[in-house]
């Protein structure tokens, strides 16, 4: 018998990697919501936009490049 080796890519490392960011920057502007910073374009709230789109990106990452079963069997 021979036994196969499944690597996993890089991008669904790197997907996990963008979630978690996007979770973490999420969450922070959330929690910052009610004490808006006095910085330039503050109003358009910038961390929750990017958590978004770095949640958005990532899950499609890990989604795209999840582990599967291998075919044939």
């Amino acid at each position: 018998m021979r036994e196969r080796h499944h690597m996993l890519p890089v991008w669904f490392f790197i997907g996990l990697l963008l979630t978690a960011y996007g979770i973490i920057i999420l969450t922070t502007s959330i929690t910052g919501w009610s004490h808006p910073s006095s910085a330039l374009l503050s109003q358009y709230h910038p961390g929750l936009w990017g958590g978004i789109v770095l949640l958005l990106i990532g899950g499609f990452y890990v989604l795209q490049f999840r582990p599967r079963p291998p075919r044939g069997r």
